[in-house]
C-alpha cells in the first residue's frame, strides 16, 4: 500500500519558481498526515518542517533553553543541609530512602507528598488544556524539547528543509555519509549527556561524574545510562512525531477537556475561502486571503494542515501562525489567518458575529478551586509535619508466650525515626492497659536499663525490640483476647511525642 500511495504521503522537493502571490513561493506539498482518506497502514514518512520566524518560534526557544538547561544544571546546585546529610540541592537517594528538595526532604514514609504533586501537576495540566489546548506537547513536553534540538542539529549540519530533502533522496556519496553521519553522532553525544544527566539526580553529581570518567561508577550506573541513551536518540532522532501521533495516549485523552470554549490553535475558513493563488495586479474581492501556499504545511512537525481543522496529530506549537503571518504580511493582508480560537467563535464567525472567550466556566473553575486546595492541604501537612515518627510492628508467631508465673508476654519492633539533624534521645511508654497492683514490665533488647534512654542518630531510623509481659492478675483483667495498646515516644528534650495504636493479645477467655 505504501508503495501505490508514495504521491501521497511522500514529501516533494519544491519547486520555487511556482509562486502563490508576488514574493512567496508555493510549496507542491502535500500533508503527511492528511484528516481525510488516510489509509490504516502505511509506511513512515520522515518529516522535515522549514524553519520558520516569528512569536511563537521565538518563545519555542525560550522554552528550550530554560529546559534543557534545568535539566542538565540542576543536579549540579548544591545546598548546604549541614556535615551529615548531602549537599546536592536535587537528590533522590534511594539508599536513604529520601527525596531531597533545596530545603525539603521527603521520607519514603511520607511519599504521599509526591502523590500530592503529582496530583497538583495534573489538575494544572487539566486546566492549562482546558482554557488553551495541547501548549504542553507544543511547547514544554520532553519529546518536543529534544526533537526540537535533534531537528535544529540537523538543520546545523544538512541545511534548510529543502536541502535536507534533496539529501534524503540523493544517492549515496562522501558527502552525503559524512553529513548523515555526524548528524547521528552528534545526536548519539546529546543522547549521553541525556542519559548521563539523568542518573546524576539518584546520586552527588560531581561524584558520579569522576567515576565515570575513571570506569569506577557502578555498573547499574553504566546500564541506566545505556538505556536512556537509546530511548533518547531512538524518540528524539528517529521516531519524533510517531510518538506524539501513535505512543502518548495524552492526544486521546485531551478530547475529554476541550470545549466550545477552548482557545486552539485553527484556521479561519470565514477569511481564508476561497483560497487560491494571487497575482499582483489581482483584486481581493470575492476570494479569500489564504494565497495557498502551504507554509502552514511544511514548517509542521507532526505533517498536517491546519486548515483541514481540528485534528488529534496537532501539538498546538502554533508555528503555523508565524509562517502564515509572515506570509499575510507579505501580500498585505491582515495577520492571524491562522490564530489561537474557540470552536464556538468560528462557528460565530460564518454569519459574520464574534463570541467573547469565556474563561470562567463550569470545568475551568472547578480546577480553579481543585488547584488551591490541594495545595493548601499539602502545605497544612507541611506546616504541622512532626520530626518524629513511631512505628510498631507486632509479633506474629508466636502471638503470645506464656509465662512461668501465668503472665503472658507479646514481643514487637519500635521503628522510631527522628528527621532531625541532630541526634535526639527518647523514651518509651505504654498506654491503654489496665491498671493494676503489678505494672506491666517493658524489656528492651539490649539494653541493661529497665527504663533506657533510646539515643537515634540525626536523619535515620532506629529499630528496638521489645517485649511487653503482664502479670497473672492483669491478665485476668483483660476483656478479650486483643486489647487495645498504645506505645509512647517521648523526646526528652522538647517533650514532643510520637504515638501508635497496636495489640497485645491474650489467650481466649
Amino acid at each position: 500500500m505504501a508503495t501505490t500511495l508514495d504521491s501521497y504521503i511522500t514529501p516533494k522537493v519544491e519547486n520555487e519558481a511556482v509562486e502563490a502571490a508576488p514574493g512567496v513561493m508555493r510549496h507542491d506539498v502535500e500533508p503527511v498526515n492528511a484528516k481525510d482518506d488516510r489509509p490504516l497502514y502505511v509506511d513512515r514518512v520522515a518529516i522535515h518542517p522549514k524553519l520558520v520566524h516569528g512569536t511563537f518560534r521565538n518563545l519555542k526557544w525560550i522554552v528550550m533553553v530554560l529546559t534543557l538547561g534545568f535539566y542538565y544544571l540542576v543536579p549540579w546546585l548544591r545546598w548546604d543541609r549541614g556535615p551529615t546529610l548531602p549537599d546536592q540541592a536535587v537528590l533522590i537517594d534511594f539508599a536513604d530512602q529520601r527525596l531531597f528538595f533545596g530545603p525539603m526532604e521527603i521520607w519514603a514514609q511520607e511519599f504521599y507528598y509526591v502523590t500530592g504533586l503529582l496530583i497538583l501537576a495534573s489538575l494544572v495540566l487539566f486546566l492549562v488544556t482546558a482554557l488553551a489546548g495541547r501548549v504542553w506537547c507544543g511547547y514544554a513536553c520532553p519529546q518536543t524539547v529534544w526533537t526540537d534540538l535533534f531537528v535544529m542539529v540537523e538543520r546545523f549540519f544538512q541545511g534548510d528543509r529543502n536541502a535536507r530533502l534533496r539529501l534524503q533522496k540523493a544517492p549515496w556519496s562522501p558527502e552525503k555519509v559524512w553529513k548523515l553521519g555526524i548528524t547521528h553522532a552528534t545526536w548519539l553525544f546529546i543522547s549521553v549527556l541525556t542519559g548521563g544527566a539523568f542518573v546524576f539526580y539518584f546520586r552527588d553529581a560531581p561524584t558520579l561524574a569522576y567515576e565515570f570518567m575513571t570506569g569506577t561508577a557502578p555498573y547499574i550506573a553504566y546500564v541506566f545510562v545505556g538505556v536512556f541513551t537509546f530511548t533518547t536518540y531512538a524518540l528524539g532522532g528517529l521516531a519524533r512525531e510517531q510518538v506524539c501521533i501513535y505512543m502518548c495516549p495524552w492526544p486521546r485523552i485531551q478530547g475529554a477537556m476541550f470545549d466550545d470554549h477552548s482557545m486552539l490553535v485553527s484556521y479561519r475558513p470565514h477569511r481564508g475561502e476561497p483560497r487560491g493563488p494571487h497575482k499582483k495586479a489581482d483584486t481581493w474581492d470575492g476570494r479569500g486571503d489564504c494565497v495557498d501556499c502551504k507554509q502552514c504545511v511544511v514548517v509542521c512537525p507532526v505533517g498536517i494542515d491546519i486548515r483541514q481543522g481540528a485534528q488529534l496529530e496537532c501539538i498546538q506549537c502554533a508555528l503555523c501562525i508565524d509562517a502564515c503571518n509572515e506570509i499575510m504580511g507579505k501580500v498585505g493582508r491582515p495577520p492571524n489567518l491562522i490564530a489561537y480560537d474557540t470552536f464556538h467563535n468560528l462557528e460565530a464567525a460564518k454569519t459574520g458575529g464574534t463570541v467573547p472567550v469565556k474563561v470562567f466556566r463550569t470545568r475551568t473553575i472547578l480546577y480553579m478551586v481543585l488547584i488551591p486546595a490541594v495545595l493548601g492541604l499539602m502545605t497544612y501537612g507541611w506546616v504541622n509535619r512532626s520530626e518524629l515518627q513511631l512505628n510498631v510492628l507486632r509479633d506474629r508467631n508466636p502471638l503470645f508466650v506464656r509465662l512461668s508465673d501465668g503472665g503472658i508476654r507479646n514481643g514487637y519492633t519500635l521503628k522510631i525515626l527522628n528527621k532531625r539533624h541532630q541526634t535526639r534521645q527518647y523514651k518509651v511508654s505504654i498506654e491503654g492497659l489496665p491498671a493494676t497492683a503489678v505494672d506491666p514490665k517493658l524489656d528492651f533488647v539490649g539494653f541493661k536499663e529497665a527504663d533506657p534512654v533510646i539515643d537515634v542518630v540525626p536523619d535515620s531510623l532506629r529499630a528496638i525490640r521489645v517485649y511487653l509481659s503482664l502479670p497473672k492478675p492483669a491478665v485476668s483483667q483483660l476483656k478479650d483476647e486483643s486489647t487495645d495498646l498504645t506505645f509512647v515516644v517521648t523526646d526528652i528534650e522538647d517533650g514532643s511525642v510520637a504515638r501508635r495504636s497496636t495489640k497485645f493479645r491474650s489467650p481466649k477467655k
